[in-house]
């Protein structure tokens, strides 16, 4: 069986269909149509608003994570935090102090590293119109070093280098706030503060150090605990922009393919309830050096619920630029050969199979059935799903002739659902209306008028056509999904919700760990 399908997510297009075009039209995939130019309409580009809700008409995307998702965020946020303490790089540095009768003590800290890093546990609140607290406790931390240390006065002159350990007990405090930084989401993280519950400098392993020793230690450990301090967050600060930057280039990877991507950066600042964290994105496709354009967009938060972990709600402004570029770039096509066609034409049908179909499928050990999308499909979303609008043209082929046996042409609108279990995507389409609106026999020069034949043809697209094509996709749609990464994701209970305009995505969900180790990686690099 050899089959091709032109959803071509991950190869050139010399890897399929590489015989086929897109006939009825001169154009060939990657020459600008103007269909296309219609639904990529030149308009403002708009920055990040102020208001959230004068920036709704120009969102395409939301992403609402509620509380409970908030929470299992957080039961990974520790090892954020440790590798924070074990890459913050901390500096060499110097002072001294007058000492009175030992006149002035120099001093100078290096190779400060830590060890025996072990965190408590994190607590977290959402802050409604402020930011998201967090707190760690109980992060236990051995840093170690060389000091070198020296006093002097009229009386005495000393001058020693020694290794020295810092036992520390720290409670940390973040109250990261979130805004709009270069079209993405960002953290500022710079109210952060550091409690010492304990923080004990020994030289050279020194428990009981004497009284020369430990007048000194006390003149550094103030100073230490600030450079403690300011390293580790400003080292959280960095974490914070590396790890928000990481999460939406692999939302924006996951939404592009090829020649076709999607602009996710955002469009107001995110806003933050006791029950959620909402962020609006622009969801613009763009194909051909031509950018899509959303300005009427139907969001409002009372689109969406509560009682979930995660939810992204997607305009029908998002999926329709999207799929003209996935037409224009000859991605809807299907070449279905001898040996599944024969199997599609055992589906029962209640009208009579015309003699020139028999005799191909019996007689010709290559036959062969091409479809393609002829114009591009038109989207809209209600309750009932989605509705997709589309000429299909068909060609059935037997043997070797140039010419193909039948040809023909249909207008089609399907109502489309979708659902997602066992990391496989599913589509459901019900046929609302099928018309054939021309149909010929080529080799014969012979337009088919019979009604008996155009009705054969009529049922076999509704019946045969139509489930084999979103099959197709289907499988395709699944593979693009796991090459990106979803099958990764712990995934629960997912529902698609198809409203006016609009469709709604919403589940509940373990965490990423693939995310978190990928990131750590990268960071840690």
């Amino acid at each position: 069986m050899n089959k091709a399908v032109c959803l071509r997510f991950d190869m050139p297009r010399s890897d399929c269909c590489s015989d086929s075009r897109v006939r009825g039209s001169s154009r060939m995939p990657g020459q600008i149509s103007p269909w296309l130019l219609l639904l990529f309409l030149v308009g403002t580009t708009h920055g990040c608003l102020q208001d959230p809700s004068s920036a709704y008409k120009y969102t395409g995307i939301v992403c609402r994570l509620t509380y409970p998702a908030a929470a299992v965020l957080n039961e990974k946020t520790t090892k954020v935090i440790e590798a924070a303490f074990q890459h913050a790089r901390y500096p060499s540095m110097q002072g001294e102090k007058s000492a009175g009768l030992f006149g002035k003590v120099s001093y100078g800290l290096e190779n400060l590293e830590i060890y025996n890093l072990s965190i408590g546990r994190s607590d977290f609140e959402l802050r409604p119109g402020e930011g998201i607290g967090l707190e760690i406790r109980n992060v236990s931390a051995v840093f170690s070093g060389t000091i070198q240390y020296g006093y002097g006065s009229w009386l005495v002159n000393v001058g020693h280098k020694l290794d020295f350990e810092i036992e520390t007990q720290i409670d940390l405090g973040i109250n990261p706030k979130l805004y709009c930084g270069s079209s993405k989401v960002a953290a500022d993280t710079s109210d952060c503060y550091l409690n010492f519950h304990k923080f004990r400098l020994y030289l050279e392993g020194d428990k009981e150090p004497n009284w020369l020793k430990k007048l000194f230690t006390d003149f550094i450990t103030f100073t230490v605990k600030l450079v403690v301090k300011g390293q580790i967050c400003k080292e959280i600060n960095k974490l914070a922009d590396i790890l928000a930057e990481f999460i939406q280039d692999t939302a924006a990877n996951f939404l592009s393919d090829g020649g076709i991507s999607v602009d996710i950066g955002v469009t107001t600042t995110p806003v933050i309830t006791a029950d959620y964290i909402e962020s609006y994105h622009k969801g613009l496709t763009t194909y051909l050096n031509l950018t899509s354009v959303i300005n009427a967009s139907v969001f409002h938060p009372d689109r969406l619920t509560e009682n979930r972990m995660l939810y992204f709600w997607f305009s029908d402004d998002v999926f329709k630029p999207l799929i003209a570029a996935a037409h224009q770039d000859g991605r809807f096509q299907l070449n279905i050969s001898s040996e599944d066609l024969k199997t599609l034409f055992e589906t029962n049908l209640s009208s009579t199979k015309p003699e020139y179909v028999t005799q191909c499928l019996s007689e010709s050990a290559s036959a062969e059935l091409r479809v393609w999308s002829s114009s591009v499909p038109a989207l809209s979303s209600s309750a009932a799903g989605t509705s997709v609008r589309a000429r299909a043209t068909g060609e059935l082929r037997c043997g070797s002739r140039n010419e193909p046996t039948l040809s023909f042409q249909a207008n089609v609108t399907v109502d489309v659902t979708a659902s997602y279990a066992d990391k496989k995507l599913f589509l459901h389409g019900k046929p609302r209306q099928i018309s054939v609106i021309r149909a010929e026999l080529p080799q014969q020069n012979e337009l088919i008028n019979d009604e008996a034949q155009v009705e054969f043809l009529r049922e076999a697209v509704e019946k045969i056509g139509i489930p084999k094509v979103l099959s197709v996709l289907e499988v395709e749609i699944t593979r693009l999904m796991d090459k990106q990464g979803a099958s990764l994701f712990d995934i629960i209970d997912p529902e698609v919700l198809h409203r006016e305009g609009y469709v709604v995505t919403q589940m509940d969900f373990g965490f990423p760990h693939h995310l978190l180790v990928d990131f750590l990686k990268r960071t840690l690099q």
